[in-house]
């Protein structure tokens, strides 16, 4: 990877997640009912890191899980003196070993270990001067493994371009609150991910459009009303997160 390129990639991630005036306070804002003090969250995709801050923040201890390891080191400094946070440069899929994971240097939150998710990128114009020109594999562990060795989460938060249902494949419990990101350009894995949590458990879903950090129905929904507004969404129309909110939370 060119050095120049990876970091432009960093400084316009910085930019995306910390350049918002106020974004630290409305993060807090955003996931108070999500995130108890003194609980336990996994940051799946911790990229910057702002999510884990903001539970670290609400006194909660976060595992940030983060497979790019020019991503990691930043959360292992940014991070360095947080007892309540843990950094495991990782990715999490549905079994573990190792995965090879295409990398955009440029636009490293688009990074991904899913061939699939490249290739219906790719054909969205909105991603066109996207390039996937860097290949790493990483080492791979479960949601499972990370419930091993870390404990019950009240909150999961899975960002990874593609992969979200097999990182759900590797959890085989319910835990309280899940959050995952669709992308309309390839809701197949969002998809994927709501059939695997209705086999976990009953849960109610409600979205989150990009970084507006406001949940867009005003009840939350079950199954079958999800899967009918994710496959109604425009391939080009604006990606974002689906919470998940098991009915004992």
């Amino acid at each position: 990877m060119l050095p120049l390129d990876r970091a432009y990639g960093l400084c316009r991630s910085l930019w995306i997640y910390y350049g918002r005036p106020g974004g630290a306070a409305a993060l807090d804002h955003f996931y108070r009912p999500f995130v108890p003090t003194g609980g336990l969250c996994f940051d799946i995709g911790a990229h910057v890191g702002n999510r884990t801050r903001s539970w670290s923040r609400l006194g909660a201890r976060v595992i940030a899980v983060e497979p790019q390891g020019d991503f990691a080191r930043f959360l292992r400094w940014l991070f360095r003196a947080d007892p309540r946070v843990t950094i495991l440069e990782l990715a999490v899929a549905e079994r573990a070993g190792t995965i090879r994971m295409q990398v955009s240097p440029r636009t490293p939150t688009v990074s991904s270990g899913s061939e699939r998710f490249v290739a219906a990128a790719s054909r969205v114009p909105a991603f066109a001067w996207v390039r996937w020109d860097a290949i790493i594999d990483v080492p791979a562990t479960t949601l499972d493994e990370l419930i091993g060795a870390h404990g019950q989460p009240d909150f999961v938060k899975i960002d990874v371009e593609g992969m979200e249902h097999e990182v759900l494949a590797g959890l085989s419990q319910p835990v309280a609150v899940v959050s995952f990101e669709f992308v309309p350009s390839a809701p197949e894995s969002a998809l994927a991910s709501v059939d695997r949590l209705e086999e976990l458990g009953d849960y109610r879903f409600n979205v989150s459009l990009g970084e507006s950090l406001t949940l867009e129905f005003r009840d939350w929904v079950g199954t079958e009303a999800l899967r009918s507004w994710l496959r109604g969404r425009h391939p080009e129309s604006e990606s974002g997160d689906v919470y998940a909110r098991h009915s004992g939370a």
